[in-house]
């Protein structure tokens, strides 16, 4: 037999008919997504098993309840279908994107902070700057050939004030005196503008587990982007917008305004550094209460990805939850009702919402917050899964896309989690004790209680009665009268009790979340947090101090600069708290495990096991164990190694697209794996948001199940081949490097060093060394022995390397230039495939190289619409005289090449 308190948590999750709705709704959107048929037959599914259900609703309840939610598939199929049918449609930009400057009319939708970052050159030199502003654009006229067309288009441009301009060869970087950027030259929403630019339509790259940040943009209405010079801009007359949208871009930008303000030189002793922040500690703040990210390093993003606190970052539902929970208090503590303060929290949590301009995942999360504190008023129960069902239909209603992102699944995942996980088995394990707790002097409602809680309760009253003789033996008590010593024990006991059951409670809701969401976490971003559970315990009690208190200090900066010392100290310090944590524990060798794309079947079995445990934890004490078991079992199996994609006894070539940079995998016939190169930008300018390493080259690799590398290589030290082997190194945990002659360049010594610390082995080859690789031969052909580089980086500092597999090779020169290549025609055998060397540059591929290497197959890595012209013209037609077929990662993605040993297979990776 089950206790009353069992019998309370197994009643709780049924009657949840919404809930079952919208994860049958949701079913539909997949099968009307990937099983085409046509519409007429939806419809009459449809009818046929409504009217079926209705027929059955009297006489066979359970019937009817399973042919309501086969008619709500149905009806989800039927939306997503006609969604696809008749999408929204956007306006064509291509036409005008031809690579030419016109002259654009637009006004500002939405506008980033300026920043301005350091750009480190190739020689390591960081005094270079760059002030940079994002701004959405919505276009009103493009003019061309003095002709104007009218057209509103989504545009997204960035605004540089010191942009790099390149000559001939585009490593040898040059920048102009710009002026830097004034204030009014910062542009805000409304804002009207004209300029001159290149539009170029989004591009994905073309390899296997790539973002689609083309699809991202559309779904936000951006068709085109472009980079525009600050001096070609020209800000027009008028105002484009609605008075509410601009009050809330302004209130954005006012308070993020006075949270940099708080950011001062930490001066002084530790203790003043403790009640003091830094500019990127001010930016942190305000990432956790607006959302604006930008002020963020990599660094610090990646230590709290590191650690699963990055949704600390994010404006999410933690924040809006902990927003609302104070307004909620601060309601009831001005005597307001529970119907006056649950609408109060409603409302403010809606403005929270839309004033933090983060668009759906924000507005998702206090749409759901909003039904939770409906569904407390009408069923008094927080967290109900028909709540989150009903926000889930609503969403997807809207538009049946929105089950596909990310955002969307990891936030009703979380809720899920909470209400179908986590609340039951709080229910069954530590909320009878905290109800046990309360009145421990009124010994009468011990009767009420269930055996061993009315013995838990007696238990307490003997230990505080021993404890209040104790303490008074030993003098303790001495200000107290006698009679209150008792009582005073109780009360201490009680509250020992109430902090252990609440680190009870945040254990297990941090790690079931957690280890629930290994599958989308390893799905999308291919990390298992393995110091998440301590990271968590230690923030998450901070955040819920710092958002109050962070907010509070803010609103009365505004009133005094003098009332707001108080609460900012406390502010900073609560923050030292957090990214003191993260970057403890983000720091950490084993703090994570990066994990490949999970197969089909693992999938499966977490999915199952989640499902399982939903169920199964209102069930038998023993079921509901093993369900937990099973959720941490599939957790684990996500860990593991997978079986990764290759040919056994077959050599493979394959050219990743990682735009305008080289990166090659070469996987050998025993399966070993090497990469040569790891993309980067061309030139010395730096992103804070992307890294060729970690957001290209990394996705691909775990696409193809590969979680270690044998051993990387670089053929020379310029950013469009170096800067993504960091990140690599890092995920992938390779056993070697290969490296040639290379100046000692700040970048290149930075990635010795990394090797060092990473105990990755260092290998330094020239001209006439060998390499055994799992059943593949390297020969070194450049450098040659002896040579020696320049101040900086050359092409021709290269390394080349000629691959061969019984009577197949492969010549992967890197970005040697002409000098080099005649030197290496001289001697050089002949090779099937040709990595055309400087991205199809017209200062290599020449005609002796050819002759004498007389390829069948030439790659091309190469950036799509490359701003250096690549390919040349004159190169692509040396390679046609010679016969060689050629492939170009710009439009064929990544391209795979086999080397059977015989013959050599060409064939687009993706």
């Amino acid at each position: 037999m089950t206790s009353a308190t069992e019998d309370r948590a197994l009643s709780s999750g049924s009657g949840q008919p919404i809930f079952y709705a919208a994860v049958a709704f949701s079913s539909g959107i997949v099968l009307g997504t990937y099983t085409w048929r046509p519409l007429s037959w939806w419809v009459a599914a449809t009818l046929i098993l409504f009217a079926s259900a209705v027929l059955l609703w009297r006489r066979r309840i359970a019937a009817s309840a399973i042919l309501s939610l086969a008619t709500i598939l149905f009806l989800g199929t039927l939306h997503a279908q006609l969604n696809l049918a008749s999408p929204a449609t956007l306006p064509d930009i291509a036409p005008f994107a031809d690579e030419t400057e016109h002259t654009v009319i637009a006004h500002v939708l939405r506008s980033g902070l300026i920043k301005s970052s350091a750009a480190a050159s190739y020689s390591g030199d960081a005094s270079l700057h760059e002030h940079r502003q994002t701004l959405d654009l919505e276009t009103e006229q493009i003019i061309v050939d003095g002709m104007p067309h009218d057209i509103q288009a989504g545009v997204r441009a960035t605004l540089h004030t010191k942009p790099a301009v390149a000559n001939a060869n585009e490593n040898d970087v040059q920048t102009d005196d710009d002026p830097e950027l004034p204030a009014k030259s910062a542009y805000f929403y409304g804002d009207r503008i004209q300029f001159s630019a290149k539009l170029r339509v989004p591009h994905n790259y073309g390899n296997p587990g790539s973002m689609d940040y083309r699809g991202y943009l559309l779904s936000n209405g951006i068709v085109a982007q472009t980079s525009i010079r600050a001096d070609k801009i020209k800000k027009l007359p008028g105002f484009y917008g609605t008075k509410l949208a601009y009050m809330r871009a302004h209130m954005r930008r006012s308070l993020v305004a006075h949270m940099l303000s708080f950011a001062t030189p930490k001066h002084g002793n530790r203790i003043t550094k403790l009640f003091s922040m830094d500019q990127e500690e001010a930016g942190v703040l305000a990432a956790m209460i607006i959302g604006e990210q930008s002020l963020i390093g990599r660094a610090t993003k990646t230590d709290f990805q590191r650690t699963g606190a990055f949704h600390l970052l994010v404006v999410s539902g933690m924040n809006v939850a902990i927003l609302a929970f104070v307004i909620f208090w601060l309601a009831k503590v001005l005597r307001a009702g529970e119907v006056s303060a649950t609408l109060a929290t409603i409302v403010l949590s809606l403005l929270y919402a839309y004033m933090t301009d983060l668009g759906t995942p924000v507005i998702r999360a206090a749409l759901m917050l909003s039904l939770f504190l409906g569904a407390k008023l009408i069923f008094r129960d927080r967290f109900s899964l028909n709540s989150i069902g009903t926000a889930a239909l609503l969403m997807l209603l809207s538009d049946p896309q929105n089950l596909y992102q990310a955002s969307f699944q990891l936030t009703f995942l979380s809720v899920v989690v909470l209400s179908g996980i986590v609340q039951p088995l709080l229910e069954r394990t530590s909320m009878p004790y905290r109800r046990a707790i309360s009145g421990l002097e009124f010994v009468g409602y011990d009767a009420t209680l269930p055996p061993k809680l009315a013995q838990f309760r007696l238990d307490l009253r003997m230990i505080a009665a021993r404890f209040a003789k104790f303490w008074d033996s030993m003098l303790l008590f001495t200000f107290l009268p006698k009679h209150r010593a008792t009582p005073f024990s109780r009360w201490v006991l009680v509250k020992m009790v109430a902090l252990s059951l609440a680190a009870y409670d945040l254990i297990v809701l941090t790690s079931l979340i957690q280890i629930s969401l290994a599958l989308p976490m390893s799905f999308y971003f291919h990390r298992m947090a393995l110091l998440g559970l301590p990271t968590n315990m230690i923030i998450v009690p901070l955040t819920g101090v710092l958002m109050p208190v962070g907010m509070a200090a803010t609103l009365i900066s505004y009133l005094s600069p003098i009332l707001a010392k108080l609460p900012i100290m406390i502010t900073a310090l609560t923050l030292h708290g957090i990214t003191g944590t993260v970057q403890h524990f983000g720091g950490m060798r084993f703090a994570e495990i990066r994990t490949a794309m999970p197969s089909l079947v693992l999938a499966f079995i977490a999915s199952a096991a989640f499902v399982f445990a939903m169920f199964a934890i209102r069930r038998h004490r023993l079921l509901a164990a093993s369900s937990l078991v099973g959720l941490c079992a599939a957790a684990i199996l996500l860990t593991l190694p997978p079986k990764p994609d290759f040919h056994p006894g077959v050599a493979e070539v394959t050219a990743i697209d990682v735009g305008q940079g080289d990166s090659i995998l070469v996987v050998s016939p025993e399966g070993r794996t090497l990469l040569i190169d790891g993309g980067g930008p061309a030139g010395p300018m730096r992103s804070e948001l992307f890294e060729v390493g970690e957001d290209v080259v990394s996705p691909y690799l775990w696409s193809r199940g590969i979680t270690r590398l044998d051993a990387i290589a670089l053929t020379h030290a310029h950013s469009d081949h170096l800067s993504g082997l960091r990140s690599v190194m890092s995920n992938f945990h390779p056993h070697e490097l290969w490296v040639g002659s290379n100046p000692p360049t700040g970048a290149y010594l930075a990635l010795l060093r990394q090797a060092a610390d990473q105990h990755v082995g260092t290998l330094k080859l020239a001209a006439g060394d060998g390499i055994d690789f799992g059943g593949l031969r390297f020969q070194v052909l450049a450098p040659a022995i002896g040579w020696q580089p320049l101040l900086r980086a050359r092409n021709d500092d290269s390394l080349v390397l000629q691959m061969k597999f019984g009577e197949t090779s492969a010549l992967l020169t890197g970005d040697i230039e002409k000098r080099v290549e005649r030197s290496l025609a001289e001697s050089i055998a002949h090779a099937d495939l040709l990595k055309v060397a400087h991205h199809g540059s017209a200062t290599s591929t020449t005609p002796e190289l050819l002759a004498a290497v007389h390829p069948r197959y030439a790659v091309i890595s190469v950036g799509y619409r490359s701003i250096f012209g690549h390919p040349k013209l004159q190169t692509l037609s040396r390679l046609t005289a010679a016969h060689v077929q050629t492939f170009r990662t710009d439009i064929d993605g990544a391209v795979t090449f086999y080397l059977d040993g015989k013959t050599v297979t060409p064939a687009p990776a993706h």
